[in-house]
């Protein structure tokens, strides 16, 4: 332990170890979700894929919500960390690689079900380790690294469908061993410091005690909903967007701009993420991050060319990814209790989960009559409100 005093620093090995693991989780989902599940399921249902395919995301969104409650509670009950994610990378992996055996549209459902239940035993428990071990004077560098995450995923999809490099029968194999890669070194070579104030039990007159609905972490929560609904609309309707601005925009076009919006924000989120630990203000970078992703979504709502669509873009999904990465980090300082961490962390994982289910009806209430650019200025609003949760927030110390 540092002297009293002296900034506690957890070792920056494992720091990078950690965020490498928590790439891991978006190496698992992202192409298999978004490259390989659509093909299957064109082939086994048909011209009923995308209907099928919204039942698989629906039932899907369900387990993953309960896996992360439910196996982050577990971790907390046997203090094993280590141990839950290591078993649910062997059972995640195992499961990928059992997917193609799936011959009709109901087992590859069962299996899709299963395998994200045991992707969130691995992620629910990987995400309160960070709390147990990275003190609040490394948050925000801890949310900067966690930036890699959605980019690291994006880019092994690149990396699978790169023509003549792996063959479609091998992506899942290939995704396995990448998943494997990036979790592995963290729990075999990880060797993080100690810090017993990080969990140690509260105190016997917390144990009982009622929160107020206004506390920080509702706020972060609500504030994570609002700007998660918007980043779940963009992600599901952003190719028919750009094709109402310009039809000939080529796809490939469409996903280098995606990618490019998570490389820039990792910069800009270790920066940030620097800054908000040198000046004790954790919550300063979500505050403009926020503002500046509701700015971007304006933008878009204005936009009538190509270009100005494109800048727009940029605005909102790199300003949006950075929030969500320190939002990621910080939100382990402001959770109530040490001893349930990993299942209010599974709580705060419905943010994730929940906005694909309200993103559907805002998109048919409006799009229809109104257009993207009614859509886009009400999750502009959103965002906006999620500013002020956030700015009006009381510092902690």
């Amino acid at each position: 332990m540092a002297d009293a005093g002296t900034p506690r620093r957890q070792s920056l090995i494992f720091l990078l170890l950690y965020a490498l693991a928590s790439a891991g989780g978006a190496i698992a989902y992202v192409p298999f979700l978004t490259i390989w599940l659509p093909g299957r399921m064109t082939q086994l249902a048909g011209a009923a894929d995308v209907q099928t395919l919204g039942y698989v995301t629906f039932f899907g969104a369900v387990a993953a919500s309960a896996g992360g409650i439910g196996f982050g509670w577990l971790s907390d009950l046997t203090r094993n960390r280590r141990g839950w994610i290591l078993t649910g990378l062997v059972l995640t992996i195992a499961l990928l690689l059992v997917v193609p055996l799936a011959h009709n549209i109901w087992s590859l459902v069962a299996i899709i079900v299963a395998w994200q239940l045991t992707l969130n035993m691995m992620l629910g428990p990987l995400a309160a380790w960070a709390g147990d071990l990275v003190p609040d004077e490394q948050k925000g560098l801890l949310g900067g690294l966690l930036a890699f995450s959605p980019a690291l995923g994006g880019w092994s999809g690149w990396l699978v469908t790169w023509p003549g490099l792996v063959s479609a029968e091998q992506r899942l194999v290939v995704i396995a061993l990448l998943v494997a890669s990036a979790v592995l070194p963290v729990l075999l070579l990880g060797r993080p410091r100690a810090f017993p104030d990080l969990t140690a039990p509260p105190p016997a007159r917390a144990v009982g005690e009622r929160r107020r609905p206004t506390g920080p972490a509702v706020r972060m929560w609500l504030a994570r909903l609002l700007v998660q609904i918007a980043e779940a609309a963009l992600f599901a309707y952003l190719y028919f967007w750009f094709r109402s601005i310009d039809p000939g925009m080529h796809d490939n076009e469409k996903a280098r701009l995606f990618g490019m919006a998570l490389t820039i924000a990792i910069p800009i989120a270790l920066a940030s993420g620097r800054w908000a630990d040198r000046n004790d203000r954790p919550f300063v970078p979500l505050v403009v991050a926020a503002a500046v992703s509701s700015l971007g979504m304006v933008g878009m709502a204005l936009a009538t060319g190509l270009d100005a669509a494109k800048a727009s873009y940029l605005v909102f999904g790199i300003a949006s990814t950075v929030f969500l990465s320190l939002h990621s980090s910080q939100t382990l300082r402001i959770l109530p209790r040490s001893d349930r961490r990993g299942r209010d962390l599974g709580i705060f994982n419905l943010t994730n989960t929940v906005p694909s289910l309200i993103m559907p009806w805002l998109t048919i209430s409006l799009v229809p009559g109104f257009g993207f650019d009614a859509l886009f200025l009400l999750l502009a609003a959103l965002s906006a409100i999620a500013v002020l949760l956030l700015a009006t927030m009381p510092r902690l110390r």
